[in-house]
């Protein structure tokens, strides 16, 4: 028996089947076009916040750029900063301005970076005395790796160990065996609390066993000032800016703290070498902007300055100055700043260092 006949006899007639069938047909179409415009809509709705903000940041700057340096003038940071806005300032076509906001170990300049607008024309132009801070000060108005975003790294350099001329000790030996003998009567300056210098020398106090007073100053400045005019005998200083005193005679240079001797003082032995086996520290600068920034306004700046650091000239001028270039990716900033933090929290840990 035929299909048909069987239906028939079954008393349902094919042509009522067949109409049945087309209705099943269209109004499942009627649910798809529904849904799938309730979808294109939500797709829509999640997308246009990236398809904006990638707009946005295809034109951005249309305005000045401000960094703000956390720091005093004069410092690496501060000449850092400048050397690398006038590069962004040429290739973005906008001005990159720099403003020296300086105090209490680089937090008042931090936290107004943390609290302006996360658009991209707010920058901070930080060190590892942001990671230092975080342990050494964890009652900031800000928490580094929750209101900033990493951008883009600088460079890094070695800090030279210098004391004023009349310090009666030639060499490292002969300071650390002056300090073991008179414990807590040397004094030594630093640019504020958490800074590199600062850390620095309590590194120096834990590894060679001896009692040196922190003198914090307001900005690096202040500090060199203190020791080149005798009124405090030590300090840690970046070798970018000390090495040309130290060749003039103003202080006398002890050792540097890298692992191997800096190609600009080649006659000056590492602390390492010199007295303290195992010693090390640097100075590493990087850029932030506050927490919300439109990711692509990060790659964007992310990859110009990337492109600026690694221009051959910049590379061969800041090696003169004892400056290594460092590049990494945001998400590789972001795991060398977390790597950092728990670096300098041991050294807070062991040292005891506290903020005066």
């Amino acid at each position: 028996m035929g299909q048909g006949n069987k239906l028939l006899t079954a008393g349902v007639h094919p042509d009522t089947l067949l109409v049945g069938r087309t209705e099943i047909r269209e109004e499942l179409m009627r649910y798809l076009s529904r849904h799938l415009l309730r979808l294109a809509a939500l797709a829509l709705f999640v997308l246009a916040p990236v398809l904006s903000s990638a707009a946005l940041a295809q034109d951005y700057p249309t305005r000045g750029v401000k960094i703000i340096v956390p720091f005093g003038a004069g410092g690496p940071a501060d000449v850092f900063a400048r050397q690398v806005a006038q590069y962004l300032s040429e290739s973005l076509k906008q001005s990159f301005v720099v403003e020296n906001r300086p105090g209490a170990g680089a937090i008042i300049g931090t936290d107004a970076v943390a609290k302006s607008a996360p658009d991209g024309y707010t920058l901070l132009m930080m060190s590892n005395t942001h990671t230092t801070n975080e342990s050494l000060i964890p009652n900031k108005p800000y928490q580094l790796m929750r209101d900033l975003v990493p951008v883009a790294t600088v460079n890094y350099s070695d800090l030279l160990m210098v004391i004023h001329p009349s310090v009666p000790a030639k060499d490292l030996k002969e300071f650390i065996a002056l300090a073991k003998k008179e414990p807590g009567k040397l004094n030594y300056a630093s640019s504020g609390p958490g800074t590199p210098y600062h850390m620095a020398g309590e590194l120096f106090k834990a590894m060679s066993g001896t009692d040196i007073v922190h003198v914090p100053h307001k900005a690096s400045g202040d500090m060199r000032n203190s020791v080149i005019g005798g009124h405090v005998q030590m300090m840690f200083d970046a070798i970018t800016v000390m090495a040309e005193n130290a060749k003039a005679g103003q202080v006398r240079a002890l050792g540097s703290t890298g692992a191997k001797r800096s190609a600009i003082t080649p006659d000056i032995p590492t602390i390492a070498e010199a007295g303290v086996p195992g010693y090390e520290a640097t100075i590493w600068l990087g850029i932030m902007a506050p927490t919300g920034t439109p990711k692509p306004i990060v790659d964007k700046l992310n990859a110009e300055i990337n492109k600026v650091i690694s221009k051959p000239e910049v590379a061969q001028i800041w090696a003169k100055q004892g400056a290594v270039v460092m590049v990494k990716t945001p998400a590789e900033f972001d795991t060398y700043l977390r790597a950092d933090i728990e670096k300098w929290a041991k050294v807070v840990k062991v040292s005891g260092a506290k903020v005066e």
